[in-house]
């Protein structure tokens, strides 16, 4: 029998805000259901996860907000760029993540879209929000971070 082969992951898009308004507890990869149009211009990389969220409805889990623009050669077979987007996870992750959100202050914000193996994934994270001065304290992190770098870098 002969070995699978595996493609490299290519990163279709991802959410740069998440990191920053959200402390990421755990994450979690998940697929997403989508139709032909969609996953055209996914495979192009006109897609933006940004303020978009997942929730459960019915045990299921759905992708909401997330905006992927219409492929231009679909004509009348074009899909609704906003519409709901079913994620594909096994029941027990699904029951352990309702458990986690009703915790309070814990949402499921995706962080990146990616294809892997032909097939469309989103990685969520499990997210607490940040308070401003958390914002603050992880930017004056980040600065001081590059400019140790900088310094670095010139000494060498």
């Amino acid at each position: 029998m002969a070995a699978k082969r595996s493609l490299p992951r290519k990163t279709i898009c991802n959410n740069k805000k998440a990191r920053h308004d959200y402390f990421i507890d755990e994450t979690y990869e998940a697929g997403i259901v989508l139709k032909g149009s969609e996953i055209k211009s996914c495979r192009q990389g006109r897609v933006s996860l940004k303020d978009s969220y997942a929730k459960i409805k019915n045990g299921e889990l759905y992708l909401t907000n997330s905006h992927v623009s219409p492929y231009i050669y679909a004509n009348q077979f074009n899909h609704d760029p906003l519409r709901d987007r079913k994620l594909l996870l096994h029941r027990q992750e699904i029951k352990r993540l309702i458990g986690k959100i009703k915790e309070r202050g814990m949402t499921l914000i995706p962080l990146c879209m990616y294809l892997e193996n032909g097939k469309a994934k989103v990685e969520l994270g499990l997210a607490r929000g940040k308070k401003l001065y958390d914002k603050r304290e992880s930017i004056k992190r980040k600065t001081e971070k590059r400019e140790l770098e900088k310094i670095l870098k010139e000494s060498r």
